[in-house]
């Protein structure tokens, strides 16, 4: 179980770093059609609608792999504060409602998809681009959310088992240590004056 929920945060991690790139071509796409419309007086019809296009698939694959480092937003006056059982209990309810949130989300925008899909369903612009590949990743992502939750249960109960000496199942990047800058012949220790 413990290997299966690293898996998917190692799989959601990979859709994360390979996704965040995505900004970097908005802003060329952007970027593009200011030159062409200021610069040139002849905007595009496609640029700024591939821009949104892509910013769907960027924003929902960022998801799952955020659930992880606990970067969405949380009310959790109560759970800082937690510890031994009751956390757990809050961490592992707080991920439940995100599974069902998921599966519901899943189940309700399956059909949307397929439909799109079925009928090659555009959007109806200037440049008119099918839309049923962008819309197939809402599902797709809320998928991810869903196994990622179930992950963050098996983690946190793999955490709550080891005891406090022992380091914790969750994989984080370990620290890079930094050189020692070197002045002359003296070495600086970091954090002295």
């Amino acid at each position: 179980m413990l290997f299966a929920a690293k898996a998917i945060t190692a799989t959601n991690r990979f859709l994360f770093q390979l996704t965040k790139w995505a900004v970097y071509v908005i802003a060329g796409l952007m970027l593009y059609e200011v030159i062409a419309r200021y610069s040139f007086e002849h905007p595009t019809s496609w640029a700024p609608e591939l821009a949104t296009l892509i910013f769907g698939p960027f924003f929902l694959l960022g998801g799952p792999y955020l659930l992880h480092l606990g970067g969405h937003v949380a009310v959790d006056i109560v759970s800082s504060r937690a510890t031994g059982w009751l956390k757990l209990v809050l961490d592992i309810v707080g991920m439940l409602l995100v599974l069902a949130f998921g599966i519901i989300l899943v189940r309700y925008s399956i059909d949307p998809v397929l439909q799109s899909y079925e009928y090659n369903e555009t959007s109806y612009s200037g440049w008119n681009p099918i839309i049923w590949p962008t819309k197939a990743f809402l599902p797709l992502a809320t998928a991810l959310i869903g196994l990622q939750a179930l992950a963050e249960i098996i983690l946190a109960i793999g955490n709550f088992r080891n005891p406090p000496d022992k380091p914790t199942v969750t994989e984080e990047a370990p620290a890079i240590a930094e050189p020692e800058p070197e002045i002359g012949n003296t070495t600086i220790q970091a954090g002295t004056a």
